[in-house]
């Protein structure tokens, strides 16, 4: 067993009223323990629980009976958790009757009833902490309304394996961080603010008649991408090479209110794109005007081809160079990858507006030698046919048909743009540099600091801008080096940093109304709160329940919440390992990569709209998916890249979590399946009851030994349990992940393993059977679903409070849950009921 609020079951409902708790917690009796429990304990548990060999390395035989002031309360739970689900003592050693059974955990359940209340009333549960990475870059997102990356270098949080990113025990500062943080906001605040007039815009006008002359008169093969003349039927290679920029196509200047055109009428040559690195992808070179920051907008006329049938193509946009034959860069220029719909014969425009600053590469040569010399600074853009193909006779074509590429740079839909008036609103005293000063640092100020910032901190903002002001070109460049240090103040990068200034009576356990509308935004989006929630927080409405229900339903409309559903989710189910696979030549390609990672936030996300059921997370007869994941799994009739809620008919092996292909593919080896690794992983980020480490100088199987290398993968695992060094943990652990065999190292269903059938079922320390995955999820929703229900909210209440639970919030997780229950287990639902919570209103 492992100490912590983890797997602790449900202790009881809450009694009626605060003086009912108040008068079970003054009438403990601690003698009760040695007189009437610790002999049941001695004589069921004391025989692989005491000394200094103990099971497990948990000696019940040393425990302190005050739940309240002693120190083993996390081990208390584990043995309230393991008593009620009869997992210990184990049946077949033990002659504890159900009587004695159930004296023990009666106990058990009202001292944990008691000192939850007493340790509540008297716990400091701070959640002092700095936002994340991953928050602090929404927040200066959201901040300046635009949709780009501004951590830099910043490295990943390192999360805790029980714990989520936004623990506020991992997350202190440094003084190496902090000047990481000045020279950040500084950068983000040059890249958002502009100066002068709008810049001329440049537009490349890429035909395929012309790329077809500078592409030359070879001859192309019809089973590879090529250019083709629809009138004559001639094929043309769609070679590139880099050397003298000999396929550069050259920019007009055309006037800044001609970002959108009319695009000329298609001619008699289009580019033949199919998928896959080894025929040649569409290359567009645009020499080397391209600007360093706008908006690089990227229109493609485009179609199917003519025996398409009725697959959708994807088509996928890559930015690079070549400056020498080893100097090369190329990287996605837009995560949006396009599916063409359009017919043949009658193309549709498809376009990109990529932001020229989140290009991580640009060529170094640029303004060094001229285009034609080398090395080139010349740049393009690469149209990849992202299709997977699929053989046989009579397939449909995947190949997409494009007559026309158009690119325009800098494009900017309104001056000054957006992000550089969230900095610079407006102001009718622009004339008084002082009085402007001061409007620009409270607007910006009560935003940055999610609070209207004290008199005195802008004061002092404002002499710092007067005596940098003489040293500085113009206001503008005054006031950003004064805002730089607004970013890098604690007030912005920390979170519930407390409210120096307010009146000693409003301090105390229960938040203020600014650092709810914190919490809040923080849970729902990862980021600042808007001026929505500022205004409610201002007024002091959020003490309403039914505000803050009615600000649930908003924020989850938001596209802003779709980040709570990819962190909350990334980080419950422990998903960050799949960042690190890379396609292979198992059938994990690129595409199915990326449609496993997505999937689980995506049914996250479909549950939330739809406020469905959490058992859904452990079947359901439904699955969201792909084209490229439907494949996978033996779906027909899923077209395209877009996630989309499929039925699935009566006795297919998916729906839920537990079949998806993200956390059965991190849990094997990479070869195989991984039982032990699926074992853990269901017990500790699903019921939250983690098993015991390992302890020291495990054997490991020897699959030199032939005897061992002729047991199946089911009969190896319990030789290896049968050791006794290794049956405590394995005999909690094993029959979970087996029931998880019919799904290989990418979660593909199978039947057979080496031509023989797989045994899928097992046998619970409890003597409850497992029938495979059928048999797994029937018992899950038939006897561990208060676990379950409990376990989601203790998830979602560590992620919501940006810190871990401790014995006090107990209370507030039991009342959570309860009302999930008695309301339908809704999803959305349980976030409703954990905002609306004393534990979520509290520090």
């Amino acid at each position: 067993m492992t100490p912590g609020l983890a797997g602790a079951q449900d202790g009881g409902r809450e009694g009626d009223s605060a003086d009912e708790t108040v008068a079970a917690a003054s009438d403990r009796d601690p003698g009760q323990y040695e007189t009437a429990i610790k002999p049941l304990l001695e004589r069921a548990c004391f025989d692989c629980h005491s000394g200094e060999y103990a099971e497990g390395n948990f000696r019940a035989d040393e425990l302190d009976a005050d739940l309240v002031d002693g120190g083993d309360a996390a081990w208390w739970l584990e043995v309230y958790a393991v008593l009620s689900k009869g997992e210990m003592p184990p049946p077949e050693s033990s002659d504890l009757t159900g009587a004695e059974r159930v004296r023990i955990v009666d106990w058990l359940s009202a001292e944990i009833q008691a000192a939850e209340q007493l340790r509540k009333g008297r716990g400091d549960r701070s959640s002092f902490r700095r936002l994340t990475r991953y928050e602090y870059n929404h927040a200066l997102q959201d901040l300046f309304g635009v949709p780009w990356t501004f951590v830099g270098d910043l490295p990943e949080e390192a999360s805790a394996e029980d714990g989520f990113e936004n623990d506020a025990e991992s997350l202190r500062m440094s003084v190496k961080q902090v000047e990481a943080y000045r020279r950040l906001a500084a950068e983000a605040l040059r890249r958002v603010t502009v100066r002068g007039e709008r810049p001329p815009l440049k537009r490349w006008t890429a035909p395929m008649e012309q790329a077809v002359r500078k592409a030359g008169p070879d001859q192309a093969p019809a089973d590879r991408s090529h250019y083709l003349d629809l009138a004559t039927g001639a094929r043309t290679k769609m070679d590139w090479r880099y050397v003298g920029a000999k396929y550069a196509f050259a920019p007009d200047d055309v006037p800044a209110s001609a970002a959108e055109s009319s695009l000329p009428e298609p001619g008699s040559h289009v580019a033949v794109v199919y998928p896959g690195d080894r025929r040649a992808a569409l290359t567009v070179e645009l020499g080397d005007e391209l600007p360093e920051e706008g908006t690089l907008r990227v229109r493609v006329r485009a179609s199917r081809a003519e025996d398409a049938g009725e697959r959708l193509p994807s088509l996928r946009l890559d930015f690079g160079f070549q400056a020498t034959n080893e100097g090369a860069s190329l990287e996605r220029a837009s995560d949006r990858i396009l599916s063409i719909d359009a017919a043949h014969g009658r193309s549709k425009v498809y376009q990109w507006d990529v932001p020229l600053g989140e290009l991580r590469h640009r060529n170094a040569y640029r303004g060094e030698t001229r285009l034609g010399d080398q090395p080139s600074p010349s740049e393009f853009l690469r149209f990849t046919n992202a299709t997977r193909e699929r053989g046989g006779a009579g397939s449909d074509s995947p190949a997409i048909l494009i007559d026309l590429v158009e690119v325009t740079a800098p494009v900017y839909d309104e001056w000054p743009p957006h992000s550089h008036r969230a900095v610079f609103p407006e102001s009718a005293r622009a004339d008084d540099e002082t009085a402007h000063a001061r409007a620009v640092l409270e607007s910006f100020m009560t935003r940055a600091w999610r609070r209207p910032p004290a008199a005195r901190d802008v004061d002092r903002k404002l002499r710092l801008f007067e005596r940098l002001r003489p040293g500085c070109d113009d206001f503008q460049q005054a006031i950003v080096e004064v805002l730089a240090t607004v970013l890098s103040s604690p007030k912005f990068l920390y979170v519930l940093a407390g409210e120096s200034g307010a009146p000693e009576e409003q301090r105390g356990d229960r938040l203020s109304q600014h650092e709810l509308a914190t919490r809040l935004s923080l849970f729902l989006w990862c980021s600042l709160p808007d001026d929505e929630l500022l205004d409610l927080a201002a007024a002091g409405r959020l003490d309403d329940p039914e505000m803050l229900r009615r600000e649930v339903d908003r924020m989850l409309a938001d596209p802003r919440a779709d980040r709570f559903a990819e962190q909350f989710v990334q980080q419950w189910l422990k998903l960050r390992p799949l960042e690190y696979l890379r396609p292979a030549d198992d059938g994990l390609d690129e595409a199915l990569l990326d449609a496993i990672k997505q999937e689980p936030a995506a049914l996250f996300g479909e549950m939330l709209r739809h406020d469905a059921s959490v058992l859904e997370f452990l079947d359901a007869d439904y699955t969201v998916v792909n084209e490229r994941l439907a494949e996978h799994y033996g779906l027909p009739n899923v077209r395209g890249d877009r996630f989309r809620r499929v039925p699935l008919p009566a006795g297919t092996p998916r729906g839920g979590l537990l079949t998806q292909a993200g956390p059965l593919t991190m849990n094997s080896d990479g070869t195989d399946s991984h039982p032990v690794k699926r074992g853990v992983w269901l017990l500790t980020s699903l019921l939250n009851d983690p098993p015991p480490p390992p302890p020291p100088a495990v054997p490991e199987i020897d699959l030199s030994d032939p005897k061992i290398a002729e047991l199946t993968l089911k009969e190896r695992i319990e030789d290896h349990r049968n050791q006794a060094a290794c049956l405590s943990c394995h005999q909690k652990i094993d029959p979970w992940g087996i029931a998880f065999e019919h799904y290989d190292a990418t979660g593909r269903r199978r039947e057979l393993i080496d031509g023989e059938p797989i045994d899928a079922a097992s046998r619970l320390p409890s003597a409850d059977r497992l029938d495979g995955m059928e048999g797994l999820k029937r018992y899950l929703i038939e006897n561990r679903d208060d676990q379950f229900v409990r376990a989601t909210v203790e998830n979602m209440a560590a992620f919501a409070l940006g810190r871990r639970l401790g014995f006090g919030d107990r209370a507030g997780v039991t009342e959570v849950a309860q009302r999930v229950r008695d309301s339908g287990d809704g999803l959305r639902t349980m976030v409703t009921s954990l905002v609306t919570s004393e534990l979520f209103r509290s520090r």
